[in-house]
């Protein structure tokens, strides 16, 4: 049965969208289109209809997910105005960022992935970590455009880096420590 051109662009969002969360939570070669397409509730023929490949899909995925991201990085920095990278790095850097990876920043999950990949997933996630990176430069400190754009892309570097190596420590607490210690050292940056 033939289904409408609404139906397929409804369809295709529910892929990206499904896709988005499980490459982040299991990671690129962690999960099969047979599964994806099961966990977008379609059926795995229907696949290639809509890409010519699961790594056109991750980058579309990708794209998705950081564009969700600068979203919601906005709308942390507009609910507090008078600190906003700062609110930025306390939700990036916290326990339920930590311990949700397929609702989290694609780049701390999907970073290494991305870097073997084509040029099409690169360019997905260059564009998205650009448009992370304009946000957090617009809210650094001070008139120098270069020096608010480098301390973004140190203040970034940072909170990718806290999450990640809070992820890889098997004590709880020394999880906690790392997060704790980057938030506490950007706020200090300020």
């Amino acid at each position: 049965m033939k289904v409408s051109r609404e139906q397929a662009a409804l369809n295709r969002e529910r892929i990206v969208e499904t896709a988005a969360k499980l490459f982040r939570e299991k990671g690129f070669d962690g999960i099969g289109v047979a599964d994806l397409m099961k966990g977008a509730g379609l059926t795995h023929g229907g696949f290639y209809g809509h890409f010519a490949s699961k790594e056109l899909l991750l980058a579309e995925a990708t794209g998705k997910a950081l564009e969700k991201s600068v979203m919601k990085w906005r709308k942390l920095a507009d609910s507090a105005p008078a600190r906003p990278v700062a609110a930025i790095a306390e939700s990036y850097l916290s326990a339920a960022h930590r311990d949700g990876p397929g609702r989290g920043c694609a780049v701390s999950t999907l970073g290494t992935d991305v870097a073997r990949a084509g040029p099409e997933v690169r360019k997905a996630m260059s564009d998205g970590v650009q448009a992370q990176l304009k946000l957090l430069a617009e809210l650094e400190p001070g008139a120098d455009a270069a020096a608010k754009r480098q301390q973004a892309i140190a203040d970034y570097a940072s909170m990718v880096g806290g999450l990640l190596l809070s992820r890889v420590m098997a004590d709880p607490a020394q999880s906690e420590e790392v997060l704790a210690a980057v938030v506490a050292a950007l706020e200090r940056g300020r």
